[in-house]
Order: structure tokens, then sequence, then C-alpha cells
């Protein structure tokens, strides 16, 4: 069933085109895109378009924030807490003021009370509501700091969902128990409530499905994917539009299968390499004044009668 959270309160608590619907597209750095919808088929615009295009005069938009890092201090960032600053006065500038964001984890390095205090010191900033998943940064204490902060009104590891606007709203947790190198996994518990958790709504709804790693297989040989996720996504197959939001790879990557539109967000904090063009992944040094041409902030927008949402990634630098 769905869990009843205060929708006006920070929450602490798997190529090419196919025209009968198939199709993935990959940026892994740039300008950014905005999915709209063309002839009942997903369509993309670049960023300087969609920011030259007037902003939608009704419906919900919120937005994207993922790989905050606070207290991640190496060679390929010395200052996230800055650039975690420098997102939120992005936030200041967009067009539409959304309503909420959604933290696709990796809010701390360490899981250290500090680190947490300062994110959400910072946050509170935009005096936008913020609704949290976690990353596995922020569970290496077992994840007893991060719920005890985020973990009010949700279920087991912090999952929970919630409604607005005609949106329903599912936070999953794939990263408990995580190996390194290893892919995320949600379990049977998890999945079983996920089940559950939308048999009673109905197929028009449109369903947005946040957690930390990716819920379709980006690149398992990094761990980049999730073990059980295509269990997950079976449960949501049948809803006209799905939107699912991930962080973890600190790059944007997009994928559009059937009515599921899947969806990863720069990080705040370091860009990691693309798939397979490191040893392994992980903080990538890039040169300093490109650094935040890697790292930005995604808004969506929800429109009655428009699928899939409205994406639009936006680098701190262009």
């Amino acid at each position: 069933m769905t869990q009843h959270i205060d929708r006006h309160e920070p929450v602490r608590d798997a190529d090419g085109i196919d025209r009968r619907g198939f199709l993935e597209c990959m940026t892994w750095a740039g300008t950014g895109l905005l999915w709209s919808a063309a002839g009942g088929l997903p369509r993309a615009i670049g960023l300087s378009q969609a920011l030259a295009a007037e902003a939608p005069a009704s419906g919900l938009a919120f937005l994207q924030i993922s790989d905050s890092h606070v207290g991640f201090d190496k060679a390929a960032n010395p200052d996230a807490l800055g650039t975690l600053r420098e997102a939120v006065a992005r936030i200041g500038l967009l067009p539409v003021k959304p309503a909420f964001i959604l933290h696709t984890g990796d809010i701390s390095h360490l899981s250290k009370d500090r680190e947490f205090d300062d994110a959400d010191q910072i946050l509170k900033e935009t005096g936008i509501p913020v609704f949290f998943v976690p990353g596995e940064h922020d569970l290496l204490d077992d994840g007893r700091a991060y719920l005890d902060r985020y973990g009010r009104g949700t279920r087991g590891a912090g999952w929970y969902s919630f409604d607005r606007d005609g949106v329903h709203f599912v936070g999953l947790v794939n990263v408990v128990d995580l190996r390194a190198g290893g892919l995320g996994n949600l379990g049977a518990e998890q999945l079983a409530w996920l089940e559950g958790d939308v048999a009673g709504l109905s197929s028009s709804t449109p369903v947005v499905v946040f957690a930390h790693i990716p819920l379709w297989s980006v690149y398992p040989e990094w761990g980049w994917g999730t073990e059980d996720g295509a269990r997950a996504l079976g449960y949501l197959r049948r809803f006209g539009s799905v939107t699912v939001l991930n962080g973890h790879i600190h790059q944007v990557m997009q994928k559009v299968e059937g009515t599921v539109a899947f969806h990863t967000a720069r990080s705040t904090a370091f860009p990691q390499p693309a798939p397979g063009m490191a040893a392994s992944p992980g903080p990538m040094k890039v040169p300093a004044h490109d650094l935040r041409r890697h790292l930005g902030i995604a808004s969506v927008a929800f429109v009655q009668g428009s699928q899939p949402l409205a994406i639009i990634d936006t680098p701190l630098q262009a």
C-alpha cells in the first residue's frame, strides 16, 4: 500500500531506433537533453533549445539531484561541498520553481553525521521539500545515521511511495549489502512491497521510480545495474508512463523502452569515466576549468496528457 508521507515537508527518513516503440539514447556529458513526445514516440532536443522554450504554464515540475558526496575532498574535486552550493544556486535560477527535489543517493561520502549535517543545511537553502533514497556511501554504518534522519515513514532500509498531482512516486533502495563492484539488489521483501504498492493503481497513472543504482543494465562489469531490476520493472510495464531516475554513475545516460524512460543524472561532486573507458569506475580527474561541465542537476516536468515526462539536464557550467 502507498505510504502516507507528508509531501510538503522534507522527508527524513535493462539499439538504435525501432519505430515500433524502442529507443535508446546515451549522452555522456555536454549540453543535456529535453525529452518530449512526438507522434507517440519520444523525441530529444538540445538543452539550449529547451531553455529558450517557454516554460509550461501548468503541470508538475520537480528536480533530481544526485551524488553530492559531501565530505569528498580528493583531487577529482577538493571542494564537493562548494559544488553542491553551486548546484543549489543554480536551482534558484530555474525558470519554474520545482515543487520538490528527489535526491537519488550518496548524499554523504562516508556516512558521517557532519557530512549529513552539511548537506542538509545547504539543501535547506532551496526552500523546497527534499525526498531521499540512499546510496551505498550513505550506508557505511549499516544505515543507522541515514535512517535516523530520513527514514521516518519508510519501510525496511528506507523504501516508500507517495502521490503528487496525479503522479505516483516510488523510492527504492538497491544498495543494501552491496559488494564492491557488484550489482545492486532490491531483495524479495522490497519487491513484494512494490508489487503490492502499485497493484491498485490504474494503468493510466504516471509512475516515477527513483533509486540510486540504475535499475537497468548500464555496464554490469562495473556493477552498474540492479540484479533483480527486471522483476521490479515487470510490475511497472502495464503503466502508460513510467520514468526511472537513478544516480550512481555520475553521468547522463538515457534509454526509452516502450513506455518506460530511464534517466541517470550527473553528480554534483565529481565525474566518473564512461563505461569501459578506464580500468575501473571511480572519481575521474578532469582539468579544473572543465569540472563543472561534468556536474549538474536535472529538472523534470509533467503536463497531464504529455508522455513521457520532460527532463532537462543542466550542467553547472555550459
